[in-house]
C-alpha cells in the first residue's frame, strides 16, 4: 500500500482526468473496437491473434479473481481513497488487473505481430501507462498489476506462433482454438460446480459466471468463423481509406446495436441464466467474422475506376 499512498499524495485534478482516460485503454470497448478494426481492415491473422489473447487472458483473470478473492485496496484499507471516476468499473475482486491484461490484447498482440520498431515502442509504452494508471486511480495494487503484466507477456509470446503463419498452417489454428474451447469449458465447470465460500462477493461471482459462458461461446464462434471463412467466404481486408472508414463505422454500429438488442430477449429465453450472455456474444462473433465480411467485396470496389 506504500506505493498507492505515494501516488495518492501526488494526485491533481488534471492527472486524475488524464489517468481516468488512460485507464480506459484496457476496457472492453477499446478491445472490441481495436480487434474489429484490425480484423476488418489490416490483418485477419492479427485480429484472430488479438481476440485469442484477450479471451484467454479473461479466463485466467477471472479464475484468479474467484480463486484468491482479494478485495480492492480501499476495502482492505478504509483510509485509502481512490479517484472516484474509476469506481464504477472497479467492481468485484482486485487480483489480478483485468484492464492491464486487456491492454496486452489491444497493444501487445499487434506489437508482436507487426514487425515495426516504432509501433512496438509506442504500444509497450501504452501497456505500461495503462498498468500505471490502474495504480494511480487506486483500484489495483502493484501485485495485481505485476501478475497481469507477467500473464499478458506469456500469452502474447505463447499464442503468437499459432497465428504467425496461419495461412500456411491452418491446423495450428484449430489446435489453439481447440485448447481454448477446452479451457473455457473447464472454467464454466469450475464456476458452476465449485463449492465457493458463503461470503464470496456476489457481484464478482455473477461476473465470473457471465464471462465464463461468454468466453466459451466466443471460442466456439471463433473456430466456426475461421472454418467458414477459410472454406467459403475468403474475405480480404483491402479497400481505399475512406471505404475502410465507412466499413468500420457502419459495421460497428450494426454490431453494437445487435449486441444491445439481443440482450433482453435472450435473457428472457434462457430464464436469466448466464448462458444467454454467451449466446449473445456467439451471434456477435458470427456477425463480425462471417456476415459483415461478406460485404467487403463491395467496399473493395469503391474508389476504383
Amino acid at each position: 500500500m506504500e506505493l498507492l499512498y505515494a501516488l495518492e499524495s501526488i494526485r491533481t485534478p488534471f492527472l486524475d482526468k488524464l489517468m481516468g482516460l488512460v485507464t480506459n485503454l484496457g476496457g472492453e470497448a477499446v478491445f472490441i473496437v481495436a480487434a474489429i478494426v484490425v480484423f476488418w481492415c489490416l490483418s485477419k491473422n492479427c485480429g484472430y491473434y488479438m481476440m485469442t489473447v484477450g479471451f484467454a487472458g479473461t479466463i485466467i483473470n477471472q479464475f484468479l479473481k474467484l480463486w484468491f478473492r482479494i478485495p480492492r485496496p480501499w476495502v482492505k484499507d478504509p483510509n485509502f481513497t481512490i479517484v472516484e471516476s474509476a469506481r464504477a468499473e472497479a467492481t468485484g475482486y482486485s487480483f489480478p488487473s483485468g484492464h492491464t491484461q486487456n491492454a496486452f490484447a489491444v497493444f501487445g498482440s499487434p506489437a508482436r505481430f507487426f514487425k515495426n520498431t516504432v509501433l512496438r515502442i509506442v504500444f509497450i509504452f501504452l501497456i505500461a501507462l495503462t498498468a500505471f494508471s490502474r495504480m494511480y486511480v487506486g483500484v489495483h495494487t502493484p501485485l495485481d498489476v505485476g501478475v497481469s503484466l507477467i500473464v499478458g507477456t506469456i500469452l502474447v509470446f505463447v499464442i503468437y506462433p499459432f497465428f504467425r503463419d496461419m495461412d500456411k498452417s491452418p491446423k495450428k489454428v484449430y489446435i489453439i482454438f481447440g485448447i481454448f474451447i477446452v479451457l473455457a469449458a473447464a472454467f464454466v465447470a469450475f464456476v458452476e460446480l465449485y463449492d465457493f465460500p458463503a461470503d464470496i462477493d456476489a457481484e464478482n461471482y455473477a461476473s465470473g459466471l457471465k464471462n465464463a459462458y461468454m468466453i466459451l461461446f466466443c471460442a466456439i464462434g471463433l473456430m466456426l468463423t475461421f472454418f467458414i471463412d477459410t472454406k467459403y467466404v475468403h474475405f480480404h481486408t483491402q479497400a481505399v481509406w475512406w471505404a475502410q472508414i465507412i466499413k468500420v463505422v457502419v459495421g460497428l454500429a450494426i454490431l453494437l446495436a445487435l449486441k444491445s438488442v439481443l440482450k433482453a430477449p435472450l435473457l428472457a429465453l434462457f430464464g436469466g441464466h448466464s448462458v444467454a450472455h454467451g449466446v449473445r456474444y456467439f451471434i456477435v462473433i458470427l456477425f463480425a467474422g462471417i456476415v459483415w465480411p461478406m460485404t467487403f467485396k463491395f467496399f473493395a470496389k469503391l474508389g476504383k475506376k
